[in-house]
């Protein structure tokens, strides 16, 4: 049965245009609160959105897969975060993203601009040439910052942390993570598209933008553009998921980091660095917080929360003190990027959830 008061704002959402079609999953501890899907996931083909509709994650990339593989590394005591990039990309010697460190890149403060259109330069490249280009016009992209001296999101330095990630891991990242990280936490439905000659895995995809760079609609192949000429796997975007998988990803973090598993991927130390940052930098790393004032999470979440948005329309918050976690996966930016009625919508939704299950109470 569902919940009247969060079904009728979904209803809403799709009546006013906000998106053609999302999957809404509510988790507390363990446990699926709500969970339901409305809407079209192709407007063209008239395709009805369901749960096990697959999304184009867009920057969600850059916690739950990037950041994780970096952590899975660090683990293993094959990199440490205070170190330097350019101890494992040799490539960058001479330049002034050499010294970057690991940790700065986490958080943002690598001194990268927001945005290149790298792509502009890859498109003229053979296929085959434009992964191992990425490296080389990341390094002569111009620093804004020294590195460490503030914070600006960026999504050229976690293009930089996936090279990193394929240069001591010893494969490609979407493998890496794989083996590493998804496969043994049972995680299926996480998985990048890798446009260089593997098969797209066969599954209900959520379709994203017409593109107009690539002229057509973009149904299972990543919609950021720097990541389709890289090849769909990169460090900013190119994952993809449903809306269970995300959730069960993020509950078997916690249970790591809480010591509950019986089998943990991650050690408490590097998800407590993660959620919590350290010492003077209190930044997570690679996940984001809600912002003081008009957070997208709404009123309710505690201080003590992550989550992150992504362009594509999706996002994710968990409260680390109540084991509160919303998915909110929609397809905003189909047929057309230029619906951003969702940044609105999505702060209504996460208190009306909240107050329904009157989760703020606790």
């Amino acid at each position: 049965m569902k919940s009247d008061p969060i079904h009728d704002l979904m209803q809403q959402g799709l009546r006013e245009n906000v998106f053609p079609g999302a999957v809404l999953l509510v988790g507390k501890g363990d446990a699926v609160l709500f969970f339901e899907a409305y809407g079209k996931a192709n407007l063209f083909s008239n395709q009805p959105m369901t749960r096990e509709t697959v999304f184009d994650l867009a920057s969600l990339t850059k916690p739950l897969a990037t950041t994780l593989a970096v952590a899975r590394l660090a683990d293993q005591g094959r990199i440490h975060l205070y170190q330097p990039v350019g101890t494992w990309l040799p490539a960058l010697a001479g330049s002034d993203k050499a010294a970057i460190t690991i940790r700065q890149l986490l958080c943002h403060q690598g001194g990268f601009p927001a945005h290149r259109l790298l792509y502009m330069t890859l498109k003229s490249l053979l296929p085959r040439e434009r992964k191992a280009a990425v490296l080389n016009l990341l390094k002569h992209t111009p620093l804004e910052y020294q590195p460490g001296e503030r914070t600006l999101y960026s999504d050229l330095g976690f293009m930089l942390l996936c090279r990193l990630v394929e240069a001591v891991g010893g494969c490609p990242m979407n493998r890496f993570l794989k083996e590493g990280v998804y496969e043994p936490m049972g995680l299926d439905d996480l998985f990048f598209v890798d446009l260089t000659g593997s098969r797209r895995p066969r599954r209900p995809y959520a379709a994203t933008e017409l593109c107009p760079v690539r002229n057509r609609l973009l149904v299972g192949e990543v919609h950021d553009d720097n990541a389709w000429f890289a090849g769909g796997i990169d460090g900013h975007a190119g994952l993809f998921g449903t809306a269970e998988a995300v959730f069960q990803l993020l509950r078997l973090l916690v249970a790591d980091w809480r010591g509950r598993s019986s089998a943990p991927i991650f050690s408490e130390p590097i998800l407590c660095d993660i959620f919590h940052g350290a010492g003077k930098n209190p930044l997570p790393l690679g996940f984001d917080r809600p912002s003081v004032e008009n957070s997208s999470a709404g009123r309710y979440f505690s201080a003590n929360t992550i989550g992150h948005l992504g362009f594509t329309g999706v996002s994710f918050w968990m409260d680390l003190d109540k084991e509160i976690c919303i998915v909110l996966l929609t397809n905003r930016v189909h047929p057309f990027r230029w619906n951003t009625r969702l940044g609105q919508f999505r702060p209504h939704i996460h208190d009306r959830i909240m107050e329904h299950f009157e989760i703020y109470l606790d």
